[in-house]
């Protein structure tokens, strides 16, 4: 059990990729703090954790910097330490062209997906700068390495996480904090379903073949890698930019 005796932080923990990646940490040892909107359904999360004294469910807006200092002081008070924080809710927002896409729209997926991010840095860092150790994992996806029809607002969003996670990863590496990004390519996901409905298609069956391993990343594919970068494993992963794509990028 390699994460036996750590406190991981994870938001947007009732999705798919936040349940998964709770769910194989817990198994791994650690202490889950989970953290999700007030209006999100967390009935399959809590029911998986039920009766388990190593988890704490929150509910926050990460956008509202009130909510997002009082998750970690919650954290910190039930815990002690936050060693591992993956810095994970985010919303895919509208799919439009450039001129067509609502302003009200960009600023919500901003706010969520680059302001989020950025606040629970701001709160999170010094929690770890001051125990001189802790790995930080930003979500960001394959849209913040390339570009993409009719989803400026998501595309935006997620270049900017990788832009944070770097400067984050020099400010936090002489304090013993490592700071890194996951990018995941096609997860067989509610998002992506979700996705791939507002932009006409059917179901998920092409993308899965545009992807040289022939199929959609599983949730738990996308869990294993951030397990990975929690760990000692990535001791020596500094602001790396991890892709977990099937190869939809090497081309």
């Amino acid at each position: 059990m390699p994460l036996s005796g750590k406190t991981a932080v994870i938001t947007g923990a009732a999705g798919n990729i936040g349940h998964a990646t709770a769910k194989l940490l817990a198994r791994r040892g650690a202490r889950i703090v989970a953290v999700e909107h007030p209006a999100a359904d967390c009935t399959a999360l809590e029911a998986g954790f039920a009766g388990n004294d190593d988890f704490l469910l929150l509910r926050a807006d990460v956008s509202k910097e009130a909510d997002v200092k009082a998750y970690v002081d919650a954290a910190v008070e039930r815990f002690g330490t936050i060693d591992i924080f993956f810095n994970n809710a985010g919303i895919e927002g509208a799919q439009a062209s450039i001129p067509d896409y609502p302003t009200a729209e960009f600023e919500k997926i901003f706010g969520v997906n680059v302001l989020g991010v950025f606040l629970g840095l701001k709160y999170v860092m010094p929690v770890m700068r001051e125990q001189q150790s802790g790995s930080i994992i930003n979500t960001s996806s394959i849209a913040g390495l390339i570009g993409s029809a009719n989803m400026s607002g998501y595309i935006m969003s997620k270049h900017a996480v990788l832009g944070l996670t770097r400067t984050a990863a020099l400010e936090g590496a002489e304090h013993g904090v490592r700071v890194n990004s996951i990018h995941p390519g096609f997860v067989d996901s509610r998002m992506l379903t979700d996705i791939v409905h507002n932009l006409g298609a059917p179901d998920t069956s092409p993308f899965a073949e545009t992807v040289p391993v022939k199929r959609l990343a599983s949730v738990d594919d996308i869990a294993k890698a951030v397990a990975f970068l929690a760990s000692d494993d990535s001791s020596y992963m500094v602001g790396h930019p991890l892709v977990v794509d099937g190869g939809l990028t090497v081309g």
